[in-house]
């Protein structure tokens, strides 16, 4: 698992301990194609965050800032020894992602979620984000899920408007609707 390009492109990174599922290089390739020029001067929000690695990802093509949320000591250890590489001081909140969604108070323009598979997390983390209007006006948020599993097209107000299959994977793509 690497940065695979950027200002940190190269640096190796480690997954935590656990039985995390880290995002592989060819598929971060093909999310970050997605969203080329939008990482620039983004906030961006990491759940589930893992190692880390979109988030940095995300900060080495340029964006403005990265809080990285994960309730896992070994996710936490991953994290802070992966920021450590890049020499950057991690925004982690040590959190349940509702806690996480229910604390940020101003809006998003990335938002990344990949919770384990198995979890179905995906539709309560939509609600939140509608609810709290976690996202900006142009923001995205991007789930990361199995590709047996098909989400929501619409949740609030909320849409998704692309979704990727890459092998056993799915990248759903959601926006806030124009109304």
């Amino acid at each position: 698992m690497r940065v695979i390009t950027g200002k940190y492109k190269g640096r190796n990174l480690i997954a935590p301990k656990n039985s995390s599922r880290p995002t592989l290089d060819r598929m971060k390739e093909t999310l970050f194609n997605i969203l080329s020029a939008k990482t620039v001067g983004a906030k961006v929000l990491d759940l589930f965050a893992g190692s880390g690695q979109i988030a940095i990802e995300c900060l080495s093509r340029g964006a403005e800032s990265a809080i990285l949320c994960d309730n896992s000591k070994d996710a936490l250890d991953a994290i802070c020894a992966n920021f450590d590489k890049i020499g950057v001081v991690p925004q982690v909140m040590f959190c349940d992602f509702r806690d996480c969604l229910s604390r940020i108070k101003y809006p998003l323009d990335i938002i990344f979620v990949d919770p384990p598979f198995k979890s179905h997390f995906y539709q309560e983390v939509l609600t939140l984000v509608d609810r709290y209007g976690s996202l900006s006006e142009d923001g995205w948020v991007i789930c990361e899920h199995s590709a047996d599993d098909e989400l929501a097209e619409f949740v609030g107000e909320l849409e998704r408007f692309d979704c990727r299959k890459i092998g056993s994977v799915k990248f759903s793509f959601y926006k806030r609707r124009d109304i």
